[in-house]
């Protein structure tokens, strides 16, 4: 029997990892392709390394490397060296960030909204910035780049963040002061698609979706709205479609997508979200199946024997973007099928349906169990404030009972 190694890189969260340690648990071994299989689930930590030495891991699921250097440094070197396989590739993340996501986007026919990248307003730290912009910097009117642009707009971050500094513009006077306010960082300002029907927010977990009614002006543990049927069939289609091809596009197997649809044309917004929240307390009532996919896509990439790319091959979905012969539609069929090429769609189903089957009644009987009752109330005692923790308590209790009966 082979046993597969899974690496959890982690930051302060405790509950996503013990409902992943204990559905992981459940699963217990399995056949795949004329094998026995296995996985054992281990936390990383963090200590100085010889970059020559070898890893125990197989697969590794990582959730902070975007935001600290020694464990991003650790997983380049995993990939680099000694083939782990990452459902995030850290280079890409690193270096394409929502900025090339969006070029890459609209060379491939996406409808990304009107964006423009303007330079900081506060100079870097370096010494010789002050004479390069001298000498190459054009002054800039900056309420002429929100008109061609189009308000209201918003500003934000060329390579986010959890919303870092996104801020809304409805005028050339806001955006002047929230320009003045961004300081050092590089912003974009894009139109802010005003009059939208659906704020969709699709969570990818390797070749399986999940698409979210999102409503961002809510507190944050109420912004994923428990909804079903909101958008039209082609409108779904579209949606699920836009995420899949982010993801194989760069090589990355753990990502949120955002949309906004109004009337018939869908508007990817954001699409590169390295660590992708997947709390208790903002998914709630879809947390099980979160979990649930991450444990069957974690199994099928050992099992399968997936092999980590870190390279991205741009050629053959350029070729299908830069066609002119084809519609929006046929170019969105033709990057499905590239899609489900490279996250082996056909391959996983099989898995799903074969090995992995039991994995949702095994869900079903951890999420109803008072072990998860017990993480779930730890959950909102480290979350909320003492006099609300019995209102959160009884509310999440509320949306997983309710996701349990559905």
């Amino acid at each position: 029997m082979k046993t597969h190694a899974i690496g959890l890189v982690l930051g302060a969260e405790d509950d996503w990892p013990r409902a992943f340690e204990a559905l992981a648990a459940r699963l217990g071994a399995f056949d795949w392709r004329g094998e026995r299989h296995a996985l054992e689930v281990n936390r990383v930590t963090y200590e100085p390394f010889d970059l020559r030495y070898r890893p125990g891991y197989a697969l590794v699921l990582d959730r902070v490397g975007w935001w600290y250097l020694l464990p991003r440094e650790w997983l380049k070197k995993i990939a680099l060296m000694d083939d782990v396989y990452l459902l995030n590739n850290p280079f890409t993340f690193q270096s394409m960030e929502k900025h090339s996501a969006y070029c890459a986007m609209m060379r491939l026919g996406l409808k990304v909204p009107e964006t423009w990248l303007i330079p900081h307003k506060q100079p870097p730290t370096n010494e010789r910035f002050p004479t390069t912009a001298e000498r190459y910097n054009l002054p800039f009117d900056l309420a002429e780049v929100g008109e061609r642009v189009g308000f209201p707009v918003f500003m934000k971050p060329f390579d986010g963040g959890q919303w870092r500094g996104v801020t809304r513009a409805r005028d050339a006077e806001e955006l002047r002061r929230v320009y003045d306010a961004s300081g050092q960082q590089l912003m974009h300002i894009q139109n802010a698609i005003d009059g939208f029907d659906v704020f969709s927010r699709c969570l990818s977990i390797g070749a399986e979706t999940m698409v979210m009614f999102f409503d961002p002006e809510r507190p944050i543990h109420d912004r994923y709205q428990v909804r079903h049927d909101f958008l039209a069939e082609e409108q779904g289609f579209e949606v699920v479609t836009i995420s899949k091809l982010v993801n194989a596009f760069f090589r990355w197997e753990f990502n949120s997508c955002e949309s906004l649809v109004r009337g018939g044309d869908v508007f990817p917004i954001d699409y590169a979200n390295a660590s992708p929240d997947v709390a208790l307390t903002s998914l709630h009532y879809y947390f099980p199946w979160a979990m649930s996919a991450l444990v069957r896509w974690c199994a099928f990439c050992v099992a399968q024997g997936r092999k980590m790319r870190i390279d991205v091959d741009t050629t053959p979905w350029f070729e299908i973007g830069d066609r002119d012969d084809l519609s929006y539609e046929e170019k969105l069929r033709a990057y499905r099928r590239l899609a489900d090429e490279h996250f082996e769609a056909e391959a996983y189903a099989e898995f799903c349906a074969g090995p992995a089957a039991h994995v949702d009644e095994a869900a079903y009987e951890w999420f109803t169990s008072a072990g998860f009752d017990r993480v779930l109330v730890e959950t909102v005692q480290t979350t909320f404030p003492a006099h609300e923790h019995e209102h959160f308590v009884a509310h999440y209790r509320g949306l997983l009972d309710a996701w349990a009966k559905a």
